[in-house]
Order: structure tokens, then sequence, then C-alpha cells
């Protein structure tokens, strides 16, 4: 069993001494070389599309205001399932892999869901509720002096690090429907993004095919499954938590971003032909933020006839954002490669959830296996471009695509994406039941221009015409939004409160 907690371990210590740096930057070196003679061996599990997901929560009390103790929740929970985030008011849940097809979908909605309901019940008892959403909209502006940071060593280590490579705080300049600025003295902000992670277990030879497409993809799913767009009070973008954790970790300073450094939270800048081109990048282009070595030399444990871990390389790798990540981890006897596509906000509910699941999963491993692949009649930028479009103006986004053109992705979706989605969603054997419920959710979301942050901006549009400050509109908008995720009822369906 694998969990994609892996690329966020613990570390034992945030003391690093410039020795220590020279020595991991050596032992990346050494886990890249072992990691090609892996690739060159063909030593990886043979089996692929196999699939694991991870939602980080929010936690807010009764008053649904931010509950700053996930302690209090984390000690009555499955300590396999659910880890610390960031903020003291998140949690993250690891949700069991499994192989897709079937009604592994279906089974794996029932199982969120009842984990989700335990979990809550749980939290209750701590005088917390669990709320899957983009960015809490309750939330106010971070306070000074990393409050907000969980009891960790890595999240304290990764703060200090990059603060003082900044030498001054961090502007946050958020532009949109309502701008927003305002100078923080931590990553603390970064807190405020929750996102769904999906993982897919893919063969290394076809790794380079999969992230292709998964960066293609990322304008649809953004635009789609939007479900941010309150952030600190004000209204910026349908998903305002791509920009926001883009800046909140921002090890670079003006000059830095002048010069054309590339920030940790990445989209790339290139079509790769290998997964090699991906760990490459991040030795050649990212310092060492967490210099903790281990006791493995890789290469020996090869010649050995073992199986490396390659702990230096994968730690690194966790602290570098890339919105589609390579993952390398190791199972049993064999070590297994798997694309994390990280674009996607938490939320609205279960069955959002597993509709945007399907849909990304049916697109990439059709797009993946098609003889004339998409992002060689797509300029890299104009995947970039659609990413940030998509997250601008969310169901209303104009995208370009091949062979179409400017086209807004509601008609996108509906003429090209579902039955490419479809498609593939068969070539993996999902059940065709279990593939209509689902897709049926998309379908609708597109056709009536509805998602998570259209639902949350015309609820506290409405409730601000009744005279409510944005204040009191956001909290209940929330206690409506917490109401409908816990019947399960897809986004598209609810009401705005009249």
């Amino acid at each position: 069993m694998w969990f994609a907690r892996v690329v966020g371990e613990e570390i034992k210590s945030g003391e690093f001494t410039r020795a220590d740096h020279q020595r991991y930057r050596a032992r990346v070196e050494r886990c890249l070389n072992a990691l090609s003679q892996l690739l060159a061996d063909n030593r990886f599990a043979p089996e692929d599309w196999r699939t694991g997901m991870e939602i980080e929560l929010n936690l807010v009390d009764d008053d649904l205001q931010p509950f700053y103790d996930n302690a209090a929740v984390l000690q009555r929970v499955d300590p396999l399932r659910y880890q610390p985030e960031l903020g003291l008011f998140t949690i993250e849940l690891n949700v069991e892999p499994r192989r897709l097809g079937g009604q592994s979908l279906q089974q794996l909605e029932s199982g969120l869901r009842a984990e989700l309901n335990d979990a809550l019940a749980r939290a209750r008892r701590a005088g917390a509720e669990i709320v899957m959403i983009g960015v809490l909209p309750t939330l106010p502006p971070p306070p000074p002096n990393r409050t907000w940071l969980s009891d960790s060593e890595r999240y304290r280590a990764l703060d200090e690090v990059i603060m003082t490579s900044r030498r001054e705080p961090i502007l946050l300049c958020l532009d949109g429907v309502e701008s927003l600025s305002l100078h923080v003295d931590s990553i603390a902000a970064e807190a405020a993004c929750t996102s769904t992670q999906l993982h897919l277990q893919v063969r290394p030879e076809r790794f380079a095919d999969y992230w292709n497409a998964a960066q293609v993809l990322a304008g649809p799913q953004v635009a789609l499954g939007a479900n941010s767009p309150f952030v600190f009070g004000r209204q910026v973008q349908a998903e305002t938590r791509i920009d926001l954790f883009m800046q909140s970790t921002d090890i670079r300073g003006p000059e830095l971003r002048n010069q054309g450094v590339r920030p940790l939270v990445w989209f790339g800048e290139r079509w790769i032909t290998s997964v090699m081109d991906l760990f490459e990048e991040n030795l050649r282009y990212y310092p060492v933020l967490l210099p903790e070595s281990s006791e493995e030399d890789p290469l020996t444990v090869l010649a050995d006839g073992g199986i490396p871990r390659l702990a230096e390389l994968r730690l690194h790798n966790g602290t570098i954002y890339r919105w589609n990540r390579p993952i390398y981890d190791v199972q049993g006897s064999h070590p297994h490669l798997r694309l994390e596509n990280r674009v996607l906000p938490a939320g609205p509910s279960v069955i959002d959830t597993l509709a945007n699941a399907a849909f990304f999963y049916g697109l990439i491993v059709e797009l993946a296996n098609d003889a004339d692949p998409v992002w060689q009649r797509m300029p890299f930028h104009v995947a970039q471009d659609n990413f940030q479009r998509a997250a601008a103006d969310g169901i209303e986004a104009v995208l370009w695509w091949p062979g179409v053109g400017e086209v807004p992705i509601s008609e996108l979706t509906l003429s090209h994406l579902l039955p490419t989605a479809r498609r593939g969603l068969e070539r993996l054997e999902v059940a065709a039941e279990v593939t209509d419920r689902l897709l049926d959710v998309t379908e609708s979301r597109a056709r009536l221009r509805r998602n998570g942050a259209q639902w949350q901006v015309a609820a506290v549009r409405a409730a601000e015409a009744r005279g409510a400050t944005r204040e009191q509109a956001l909290r209940e908008m929330l206690g409506h939004y917490v109401r409908n995720m816990h019947a399960n009822e897809p986004v598209h369906s609810w009401e705005v409160p009249s």
C-alpha cells in the first residue's frame, strides 16, 4: 500500500550547515544516477493505472470560524489516513490506492464518504467541523510570527529557509474582481490553499506522455473545478488558490523574479521526453531547502541487488511544487512512478470530487494513448495560458484547443472533452453505469455553467443584496455550503439561498 504522504515526510532537524548542503547535493546526484540505472534496467513494477488520492481539509468551529487545533482532531482519527497540514486549521486525508476499472470509482466514493463521516464524528468530539473547500471563506489574513503553522519541524524549517532567502516579507498581490495586497512575514498564507491531489501510477517508459497530457488538461480541470473565489474576505479569481499558493511560497525576491529565476510553484516551460527531465530540472534549477541526508548509498544498494529508497531525491522533489509532479516510491520489492496531479481545489462534495477524478483519469489515459498527441499540436505556452485563464475565469473561461481555436470551456467540454473522457474510462474498463453517473455530473456542470466558485459567488451576492455585510454573507454562504456538502449532492444542483 502506498500513500502520497511520502513527498511530505517529517524531518528530524531544521538546523543545517554548509557541509550539510554540500553533502546533500552530492547525494541527490547519486540518487539521479541510481534512478537512471533503474530505468535502464527496467526494474519498475509492471502494473500501471493504479490511483490514489489525498484531500486537504479545513477545520471550523461551531461559528464556522477556523478551528486552530488540528492536533486535537488528529488525536481522534486514524493516524495512517490523516496527517497535519501546514495550517493549524487543516488536516490531510490519504485515500487508499486501488486499481482503476470496474466499480473501483464507485467503491472509492463510498469509502471516502464513510471515511469522512467517521472523521467528522470524531472531529466533533473535539469541537470541530470538517469542510472540503479550496480556500476557507471565513479565514482572516494570517497573523504574524508563524502563528498559523502546525507543530512540525518540516514546516518550521521550510518557513525559515524561504523567509531567510527572501530577506524581506512576502508581498501578496492578487488581482481579480476585487484585488488584494498585503505583506506577510511567513509562508503561513499557503495554509489557506487546500487541494485535492490525484495520483496515477504509470509505467516509466510512458511517464512523459502522461505528464504532457496532464499539463494540457490543467486548464480545463481548473475551469470546471474552480472552488476558491474568496480569500481573506475578498472575491478575487475563480480559483484564487493558484496565485495564492505560488506567491505565498515564493523563495524569490523581486530581483530574482526579474532575472527569470523559476518559482517553487511551477507550471513548467516545455514538454518532456522522460521523467528524468523533471528530476534533473529539480537539481539544476532549485536550491536545496531541507538538506537532511540518509544513511543509504543508492548505488551500493543497486550493486547489491536491492532497490534504493532515494530519500534525498524524494525529499528535494517534495519541496518543489509542480502542478503535475513526478513521484518515485517503493512498494514491496518494486519501485514505481506516479504522476501527482495537484491543480484541483478540495470539494465541493464527495460526488464532485469523484466526478473530477473520473474526468481526469479518463481524459489523461485517452490523450496519453492517442496516436496524434494533443501536446504535439499545442505550444507549451498555450497550455500555461489556458491554466492561467481558467484560474481567473473558471467556468466562464475561454481556452485554446487544437483544431478548434478559442472556445468557451463549456463548449469544449461538451463537444470534445467528455467524449474523450468516456473513451478513456472504457479503455480503463470502468463499469458503464459508473462512467455515466460521474461524467453526467461534469456534463451538467458545463451545460449549466455552475461550479463551486460560481455557486459561492452567487450565494454571497444574494446575501449582500439582502443587506448582509461581506463577513456575514461569507459565514451564511459557508453554512449552506457545509450542509450541501454533507448531503453529497453535486454542486451544479445546489440552490442559491434567496
